[in-house]
């Protein structure tokens, strides 16, 4: 039932073609595997046209020298809010707008046939939501999802965009260039007279429903990846180099409790030294031939 659709290679790094070797290999994992735990990163949805950060010559780090905006610095700083928000509101209506590939697919497709215990991805774009997937852990939360910092009240990230239109009815601002989380690149100038709404509730701070950097992922989330994890057989990282804790802790885990790993990911991970298998593989390419 994986639909296929033509993957976006701007921000994918260059590969060869799946090796059949490769493939058989895990074919071999995945149909041992009765369980299956299955973590995937930014490599997973750069074929859906989102950059990642750390890809070698289309990341974002390769290509710009921005760095995404720091927990500490959003809470603290009014016109670092003003920034975020006003480039996110810029790139919104495209972000929003992108699709699953073939690899989200195919994941939602070994949920519905039982192979898939549980899916935790570290992405915060919706693509698995969107493909269906239920079996899921989203560990760094949604940028689909707007909560207060004061009061918790959460609204849809669709709703925040009406009140930005509704306060900023003339301003207009060109993007050159797109980011991994849903912003652009827009200079000070353009953002300075950029109107940030309040919580409707209480006048508070609203901040996406996720997990930037220098922020952690709650101990009660943890501890329930933790147990799906611990009712798994196998895992399967996909499209991750794994270098951010948050993820990595699990698969230190998996590797304590023995169970067998596998990577398909386009160049080198922090696991490789240990996984049973490594693939240097598209997402999209290389799952869809796993029966």
């Amino acid at each position: 039932s994986v639909s296929r659709t033509s993957p976006n290679l701007a921000f994918v790094p260059a590969c060869l073609p799946p090796d059949p070797v490769e493939v058989e290999e895990l074919q071999r994992f995945v149909s041992n595997s009765k369980r299956l735990f299955v973590m995937t990163g930014a490599g997973i949805s750069t074929e859906s046209g989102i950059p990642d950060y750390r890809s070698e010559g289309v990341g974002l780090y390769a290509r710009t020298d921005r760095r995404p905006i720091q927990h500490a610095e959003f809470v603290r700083s009014a016109s670092a809010r003003q920034r975020y928000w006003a480039r996110n509101f810029v790139g919104w209506p495209q972000f929003s707008s992108h699709r699953p590939n073939t690899a989200h697919l195919v994941l939602r497709d070994w949920e519905k046939l039982g192979k898939l215990h549980w899916l935790v991805t570290q992405n915060v774009d919706a693509l698995h939501t969107k493909a269906g997937s239920q079996r899921m852990t989203e560990l760094h939360g949604c940028t689909h999802r707007v909560f207060c910092l004061a009061c918790g009240d959460q609204i849809l990230r669709s709703e925040l965009q009406e009140h930005f239109e509704a306060l900023n009815p003339t301003w207009k601002a060109e993007a050159f260039g797109v980011a991994p989380d849903g912003d652009v690149f827009l200079t000070d100038e353009q953002v300075c007279n950029f109107q940030v709404p309040a919580c409707h509730k209480c006048g508070g701070i609203l901040k996406p429903d996720v997990t930037f950097f220098g922020d952690t992922v709650s101990q009660e989330k943890v501890n329930f990846v933790h147990q799906r994890l611990a009712e798994s057989d196998s895992m399967l990282v996909a499209g991750s180099s794994m270098q951010v804790y948050s993820g990595y802790r699990f698969a230190l885990a998996a590797r304590e409790k023995r169970l067998p790993i596998a990577i398909l990911n386009i160049g080198p991970t922090r696991l490789d030294h240990f996984a049973s298998l490594k693939l240097n593989s598209r997402c999209g390419e290389l799952l869809p031939l796993i029966v």
